[in-house]
């Protein structure tokens, strides 16, 4: 069964076509992140009028890389929520109308739940087996930072989530503090590389004892007032490490004690802040330290994605199952 997937929840444009709910046959991304570097932010109408100018050509492109037509279609996939509200109308409007025109199912995906599925993408050519349920899954992007119990692809449970900023925005907000540009996350992690002796720099991070939520709107204030207490000889290398370092060790603290509270071997990452190198690299530490099976996206598929939505569509009970497709699985 062939999905083809369109992504429009923020500032990419995307499409895919993706086999069996697995296997990724093309992943086209048009992104506006250009036009709004100068605002230090995505503004929603410039992401939905440069959809508007995307979409047809992406979907073309993401058909073209494939080998597939239209017609080769099964089902249409679009996410419907979260997200930028003019964003996500540009994607629902397109889709609807294939969806409409050709005859094909329509599947409606939620933006979230898909990015933890990014883990079960694949190439064709690939034998890895698909991650195993039950999981804990950790979501962090620039517009969530949540934690789920996932007992089956249909079945989610929130477990917690941030009382106030997401990581990723705690990153851009960050940067913009200190003058790095936007989008933040990537420039924070290169410059916390560089960042040397950071043990006599802390930002202490909220705790929220008792919980599974986060809160990054302290840390993000601390970075504020340190920053403005050294103006003269401000190590922004050294900042951005301690910073990075008061994050990544409670999402990864709070991960792992989702996984030993709910007595669960496997965790699923996903979001853009699942790019980062340093919560990568602690993650995988920590993992191997309390035998949990860890499940990263490749780079591509820690972005916002069409793959993602396409693949998780397949397993949507709106879909109507079929003999060929019950035998694929």
């Amino acid at each position: 069964m062939n999905i083809l997937g369109i992504e429009t929840s923020c500032d990419e444009t995307g499409a895919a076509v993706v086999r069996d709910g697995r296997s990724v046959l093309s992943n086209a991304i048009a992104s506006s992140v250009r036009d709004h570097e100068a605002y230090g932010g995505v503004i929603p109408e410039i992401a939905s009028r440069k959809q508007l100018e995307f979409i047809n050509s992406v979907v073309k492109k993401a058909l073209a890389e494939a080998g597939t037509g239209l017609d080769d279609i099964d089902a249409f996939a679009v996410t419907r929520h979260p997200g930028l509200l003019g964003s996500l109308l540009v994607g629902l409007s397109f889709t609807k109308a294939l969806s409409f025109a050709l005859n094909k199912p329509l599947i409606e995906v939620d933006h979230i739940q898909a990015h933890l599925y990014a883990n079960f993408l694949k190439e064709p050519s690939s034998r890895e087996p698909a991650p195993q349920l039950p999981a804990i899954g950790l979501i962090v992007s620039g517009g969530h930072t949540s934690l789920f119990k996932i007992e089956r692809l249909s079945r989610f449970e929130h477990l917690g989530q941030t009382r106030d900023d997401a990581a990723g925005e705690a990153f851009d907000k960050v940067a913009r503090i200190m003058d790095l540009g936007y989008p933040g996350g990537p420039i924070i992690d290169k410059l916390a590389k560089e960042a040397g002796d950071i043990k006599n720099l802390r930002f202490t991070p909220a705790r929220l004892e008792g919980t599974f939520d986060f809160s990054f709107s302290g840390t993000k204030t601390a970075v504020l007032y340190h920053v403005q207490r050294h103006k003269q000889d401000l190590d922004k290398a050294r900042v951005a490490g301690a910073f990075q370092k008061s994050v990544v060790d409670i999402l990864v603290q709070k991960s792992i004690q989702a996984c030993q509270t709910e007595q669960i071997r496997t965790l699923l990452i996903g979001g853009g802040v699942a790019a980062n190198s340093g919560l990568r690299s602690e993650l995988q530490n920590a993992c191997r330290n309390n035998g949990i099976a860890l499940h990263i996206p490749p780079l591509a598929y820690c972005m916002d994605n069409a793959a993602m939505i396409a693949g998780f569509a397949f397993h949507s009970p709106d879909l109507n199952p079929s003999p060929a497709r019950g035998k694929r699985r």
